[in-house]
C-alpha cells in the first residue's frame, strides 16, 4: 500500500551498490539466488522511489520548483528560481536506467518478467521526458550503453526522435502490463499491474498534449494516438490512482514540510520564510474557491484589523516578481498569507503526487476543447478535475478549525463549484484554455512533477506570470527563460556530441532563451 514505505526504505542501502562509479552489477551480484542478494523487487523499489521521493525531495528543496512556478516566495535569501534565473540541467536521473536490465533479468516467471519489463519501459519514458523537457535534444538511442556496448560518448537524438521513443516506450509498457502479473517491490500501487497500466496510458496523454503544436506532423500522429488511447485503453479512475507517495510518522519519512517531533526539526518552517503568491491566491479569491482556506493561513495583520479567518480578504498574496527587499518588508510586517499549519503539523499532510487523476482530467478537457476527442464535453472533464482536487484535499484534512478556517468543503459545495458562474468554462476557446490551465495550476499546489507548473506556463502562457524587468535575473531581463543549459559534465566528457546538438538546434548558442523544437 502507499503508506507501507518503511519496508522499502530499509533496502535502499543495497541500491547504493548500483550507483555510477561502483562495480558492475554482475560483479556485485555473483550469486543472485542467495538470500539477501539484489532481486527484481529491490531494484524496482529503488527506481520507483527515485522518480517519486527523490524528485519530491525534502524541506527547502521541496519548495524550489514552486518558486519557479510562482506559487510562493522565499525570504531566507534571494532565490534564483523565483527570479527566473535558470542554470544548467543535470542528466544524473538517466543513470538510474542502468538498473532496468538487471531488474528484468532476475524476474522469476514469464509473467513477472513482463511486468518488470513494462515498469522499465515506463521509467525510461518518464526519465527521458523530464530531461528533454529541460533542454531539447538529448542522448536516447545510445544512452546508458557504456557497460553493455562500450558507448562512452552517446550521440544526441533530435527532440522529435526522443518524443517518438518516449511514446514507443509507453506503448510497450501498456502492452506488457496487460500481459504481466502483479509484482513485488512497489511502494506506490502494491505491485498492481492494472494500476501501472492506467498510469502509463494517462501519462502518455500528458506527453501527447505537450505535442499540441505538432499535430500536423505525419510521423507523430498526435491526435490519432490520443484518440486511440482514450477510446481503447484503461485510464486512471480517481485520485486514489494518483502516482503519489504517502508519508508516515517514522523519522525521515514525514511529509517534506512537516515539523513534528518525529520529523526533521525543520528550521525553515520555524523561520516563516514562505509567503503565498497572488498568482495562486487571486484566482481562488475571485472565484470564492474554498481550497484557499486549506492551502493558506491568514495574515495576522488582517485578523488583528478585524477580519475573520473565513474572510477571503484576510489572505493577501505577494507578487513573486517584486524586489526581494520589498518582499522582506512585507515578511517583517507579517501582512501576508503563509502556508496552512496542516503542512507543518501533520506527518502526512497529504500524499504528494507526481502525476494525478486531476492532471488527466484537465488534459482531457483541453483535448476536448481543441477537438481532439468528442462525445464528452470539455466542461465534464474540467469539473471532474476540480472536484477530484477538492475531494482529495477535504479527505486528507482533519476537521480542525486551524486547517480549514471554518470554510469546510462539503459534498454539496464540491459538486456545485465547477458549474458556478465564473468557474464554468465560458468564452472563446483561448479563454477556456486559460480557465483549464489555471484550475490545473491551483489543483497542483505542492503537487505535480518537478517544474510542471512552469512547463504549463511555457507551453500555454497560463497562468500569466508577471515579468518585472527590474528584478528578472534572466538575460535579457525583458524575457522569461525557456530552457536549461546543457550539463557541464556533458561539455567536458561528451563535448563533440553535445556541441553538434547545440549547433543543429540553436546555431551553436547554448542559451536559456533558445526555443527548442517542442515549442516551435
Amino acid at each position: 500500500m502507499k503508506n507501507t514505505l518503511l519496508k522499502y526504505m530499509l533496502i535502499l542501502p543495497t541500491l547504493a551498490l548500483l550507483t555510477p562509479g561502483c562495480k558492475k552489477f554482475d560483479d556485485i551480484n555473483s550469486n543472485p539466488d542467495k538470500t539477501g542478494e539484489v532481486s527484481s523487487s529491490i531494484l524496482a523499489t529503488g527506481m520507483i522511489l527515485n522518480i517519486t521521493r527523490s524528485d519530491i525531495s525534502t524541506q527547502k528543496a521541496f519548495i524550489q520548483p514552486f518558486l519557479l512556478g510562482k506559487y510562493i516566495t522565499w525570504g531566507e535569501g534571494q532565490e534564483n528560481l523565483q527570479y527566473n534565473k535558470i542554470n544548467r540541467a543535470d542528466f544524473g536521473r538517466l543513470t538510474l536506467l542502468r538498473n532496468i536490465a538487471p531488474m528484468e533479468k532476475y524476474a522469476t516467471s514469464e509473467a513477472l518478467k513482463k511486468s518488470y519489463q513494462a515498469l522499465g519501459h515506463f521509467i525510461r519514458a518518464w526519465q527521458f521526458f523530464q530531461v528533454t523537457m529541460q533542454v531539447g535534444d538529448v542522448p536516447f538511442t545510445e544512452a546508458i550503453k557504456a557497460e553493455t556496448e562500450n558507448v562512452l560518448r552517446p550521440k544526441y537524438d533530435t527532440q522529435k526522435a526522443v518524443f517518438q521513443g518516449i511514446l514507443a516506450e509507453l506503448d510497450l509498457a501498456n502492452q506488457l502490463f496487460a500481459e504481466g502479473a502483479n509484482f513485488d517491490g512497489d511502494p506506490i500501487y502494491a505491485g498492481k499491474a492494472d494500476n501501472w497500466r492506467r498510469l502509463t496510458n494517462s501519462f502518455e496523454l500528458h506527453v501527447l498534449i505537450n505535442l499540441y503544436k505538432k499535430t500536423a506532423d505525419a510521423d507523430l500522429k498526435v491526435i490519432e494516438k490520443f484518440k486511440d488511447i482514450v477510446a481503447n485503453r484503461p485510464l486512471m479512475r480517481d485520485f486514489k490512482d494518483n502516482f503519489a507517495l504517502a508519508y508516515n510518522n517514522i523519522a525521515g519519512q514525514n511529509y517534506p514540510w512537516s515539523d513534528v517531533p518525529a520529523g526533521s526539526g525543520n528550521s525553515f518552517v520555524k523561520s516563516n520564510y514562505t509567503m503565498l503568491s497572488n498568482t495562486l491566491l487571486d484566482p481562488m479569491r475571485t472565484l470564492k474557491d474554498k481550497r484557499l482556506f486549506y492551502y493558506a493561513k491568514p495574515s495576522p495583520v488582517k485578523i488583528s484589523g478585524g477580519l475573520s479567518e473565513s474572510d477571503y480578504n484576510a489572505y493577501p498574496g505577494v507578487a513573486p516578481s517584486d524586489a526581494f527587499s520589498s518582499l522582506q518588508t512585507r515578511r517583517v510586517g507579517k501582512d501576508y498569507a503563509d502556508l496552512n499549519n496542516r503542512y507543518v503539523q501533520l506527518v502526512n499532510a497529504e500524499a504528494v503526487s507526481v502525476f494525478s487523476y486531476w492532471d488527466l482530467q484537465f488534459i482531457l478537457a483541453e483535448a476536448s476543447l481543441r477537438g481532439w476527442i468528442s462525445g464528452t464535453p470539455a466542461q465534464t472533464y474540467y469539473a471532474a478535475g476540480i472536484s477530484s482536487s477538492m475531494n482529495f484535499i477535504a479527505g486528507n484534512t482533519p476537521d480542525l478549525m486551524d486547517y480549514h478556517h471554518n470554510m469546510k468543503m462539503d459534498a454539496g459545495y464540491i459538486a456545485a463549484f465547477p458549474a458556478s458562474p465564473g468557474v464554468a468554462l465560458a468564452g472563446s476557446d483561448e479563454e477556456q484554455i486559460a480557465q483549464i490551465i489555471t484550475q490545473k495550476y491551483v489543483a497542483n499546489f505542492l503537487q505535480g512533477s518537478k517544474y510542471s507548473a512552469w512547463y504549463e506556463n511555457r507551453r500555454t502562457g497560463y497562468p500569466v506570470f508577471t515579468l518585472n524587468s527590474a528584478t528578472n535575473l534572466n538575460m535579457p531581463s525583458t524575457k522569461f527563460p525557456v530552457r536549461w543549459l546543457y550539463p557541464s559534465n556533458e561539455l567536458d566528457y561528451n563535448g563533440a556530441n553535445v556541441s553538434a546538438a547545440i549547433q543543429s538546434q540553436f546555431g551553436g548558442n547554448d542559451d536559456v532563451n533558445q526555443v527548442m523544437w517542442l515549442l516551435k
